[in-house]
């Protein structure tokens, strides 16, 4: 008999899913524990910027960052991150001081030194939905399932960080991507295709022009919608605030009622294994999720 490898990650949280997201905290450690993955949270991170950074000063993002993924080495764990955009950050800065630019992996370092810090480009950074499907395994996902999603018709929302940001590292089409509809099929639910589920959901310009955003978000909402989704499930909160917390403000921008409920990752992973709703933080979207619950026979 194989016997199974055991996962252990450094936790990166980013702040959305401590802040204006806690759902995702709650439901990424609820299904960690549930599948046996051990998470190490690095409690001293900061953020990573949110690709702000750069616009001004790369180097900063670069020494942030860098330290990000030091203090993961220092514990000779890989970077978990359950954000597309922290992915995107993290991992871009990894891939440039690692394999394209090592003058400024010396310059960073020198800064860091003062620290007591040193990148030495020794880690990968993975978001949660590359280690359930490269390191955990779909077919090992697959075994875990103990509640039916076979009614439930989930559209995706990738994130532009997730899939464009790195150039060194990818790990999947950044056009075509396949990767969520997998853990769809593997979790038993439908996957829906539409326009826009690899598009950026508006949340970069939503503070200086919200018209704007809105009516990407609702663009995007609406093919979900028109091609069938019961819900969309995204890998990066700042998507799922443009797509669910901003939701009544892009009705009222596009003049139509949505209503459709937006479900973090995880939600979607710990509804196919059987975890609590509650538990999952389903209750604190603020488009309802109960639709989805009804689908699944839990209310």
């Amino acid at each position: 008999m194989t016997e199974t490898k055991a996962l252990k990650y450094a936790y990166y949280s980013g702040c959305v899913a401590k802040g204006a997201c806690k759902e995702l905290h709650a439901s990424t450690t609820a299904i960690a524990q549930a599948l046996g993955i051990e998470l190490v949270e690095l409690h001293k991170a900061t953020c990573c910027g949110s690709g702000t950074f750069k616009e001004t000063d790369e180097l900063m993002e670069d020494v942030i960052n860098a330290r990000n993924i030091a203090l993961a080495e220092e514990l000779n764990l890989t970077v978990m991150t359950q954000c597309s955009t922290c992915q995107g950050v993290l991992g871009r800065v990894n891939d440039r001081l690692t394999s394209v630019d090592t003058d400024r992996k010396e310059e960073v370092n020198t800064i860091l030194n003062t620290q007591g810090h040193h990148f030495q480009g020794s880690t990968e950074v993975l978001h949660l939905l590359w280690i359930l499907i490269r390191d955990y395994g779909l077919q090992r996902l697959a075994t875990k399932v103990s509640r039916s999603l076979a009614n439930l018709n989930c559209a995706a929302f990738y994130g532009c960080y997730l899939l464009r940001s790195q150039t060194v590292t990818r790990f999947d089409d950044p056009f075509r991507p396949e990767s969520l509809e997998n853990v769809f099929r593997t979790v038993g639910a439908t996957p829906v295709y539409y326009e826009g589920r690899v598009q950026c959901c508006g949340w970069p310009i939503s503070s200086y022009a919200p018209k704007e955003s809105f009516s990407m978000a609702g663009r995007h909402l609406t093919a979900a919608i028109a091609s069938g989704a019961d819900c969309i499930v995204t890998p990066c909160p700042l998507c799922h605030l443009n797509l669910d917390s901003r939701q009544p403000e892009v009705e009222q921008v596009i003049g139509q009622k949505l209503g459709i409920p937006i479900l973090h990752l995880p939600q979607l992973i710990g509804l196919a294994i059987g975890l609590d709703p509650k538990v999952l933080g389903l209750d604190r979207h603020i488009v309802s999720t109960s639709s989805v619950l009804q689908k699944l026979a839990l209310l």
